[in-house]
C-alpha cells in the first residue's frame, strides 16, 4: 500500500491572520525603544521568515524613518538579541489575541482529516508558540508534527526543516504537499522535491503561484485541490 498522504501548511499567512498580534508586538519593542512604530502594512512585508528577522527588520525600518524624519544618526538602545527577547515574551501569552484563522482554514483541515490525509505544520514561528495557537483553536488533535523555526538545526527556506517535519509526522517526501504564502515555503518545497502550492489569500507576493505547482484563493479550496494533485 502506498504511504498515507501528508499535507503540511505553513502558518502565518496560510492558516493563521497572525498580523495583528505580531504588528502590536512589534510595536511594543519600538515604543520601549522610542522609535516610530509602524503600521500592520509596514509589519505584514516583514513576516516570513522567523522571529528574530522580523524583529530586526521592524527595528531597521523604525529607525531608519527615525533618522530621515530628524536628520540625525541614531542607535538602538538595546541588541537584536534583547528585542527579540522581549518580543517573544509579550508573544506568547498572546498569540491569538487578535490573530484569527483564515476564513474556511478549520473545515479544509478537519475535511483533509477525514480524507485520511495525516496534518503537519511548518512554521519558522518557534515551536513553543505555534502549539499554544493550535492548542488555543483546539487544532492540536489535528496535526501529527509541528516542525517550529527552532525545532531543527535548519529552518525555512532550507528544505531540511520541511524533510524533518515530514518525517516526524511519518511520512515521506513524495507522498507530501507543502501549502504556504511565502518564498521559504516554496523553496523548502522545491528542496524537498514536494509540490507546492500557493495560498494566494496570505501575505506573499503573487508572482509566486507562477512557481508553484497550484494556487488556492481560499481555504476551503484546499482539500479538493489537494486531491486532485496527490490522488489516494
Amino acid at each position: 500500500m502506498p504511504a498515507l498522504r501528508l499535507a503540511v501548511f505553513d502558518m502565518d499567512g496560510t492558516l493563521l491572520d497572525s498580523l495583528p498580534d505580531l504588528a502590536e508586538c512589534c510595536r511594543e519593542i519600538l515604543a520601549q525603544c522610542g522609535l516610530p512604530l509602524l503600521s500592520d502594512a509596514q509589519v505584514r512585508t516583514m513576516i516570513g521568515n522567523g522571529v528574530q528577522v522580523l524583529v530586526e527588520r521592524a527595528l531597521k525600518a523604525s529607525l531608519a524613518q527615525k533618522e530621515k524624519e530628524s536628520g540625525v544618526a541614531s542607535s538602538l538602545p538595546m541588541s537584536s538579541e534583547e528585542a527579540v527577547s522581549r518580543f517573544m515574551a509579550a508573544y506568547t501569552p498572546r498569540a491569538t489575541r487578535l490573530s484569527r484563522l483564515f476564513v474556511g482554514a478549520e473545515d479544509a483541515l478537519r475535511s483533509l482529516h477525514a480524507q485520511n490525509w495525516k496534518l503537519a505544520v511548518c512554521t519558522n514561528k518557534p515551536e513553543k508558540a505555534a502549539r499554544r495557537i493550535l492548542s488555543d483553536f483546539n487544532l492540536g488533535s489535528l496535526f501529527a508534527a509541528v516542525g517550529g523555526g527552532d525545532s531543527f538545526v535548519a529552518r525555512k527556506p532550507d528544505a531540511r526543516h520541511l524533510l524533518g517535519t515530514i518525517t516526524q509526522a511519518g511520512g515521506i517526501a513524495a507522498r507530501s504537499i507543502m501549502v504556504g504564502d511565502m518564498s521559504p515555503d516554496y523553496l523548502a518545497a522545491e528542496g524537498a522535491e514536494c509540490p507546492f502550492v500557493f495560498a494566494r489569500w496570505g501575505y506573499g507576493p503573487t508572482e509566486l503561484a507562477a512557481r508553484a505547482t497550484a494556487d488556492a484563493a481560499a481555504m476551503r479550496d484546499i482539500p479538493a485541490l489537494l486531491e486532485r494533485i496527490m490522488p489516494a
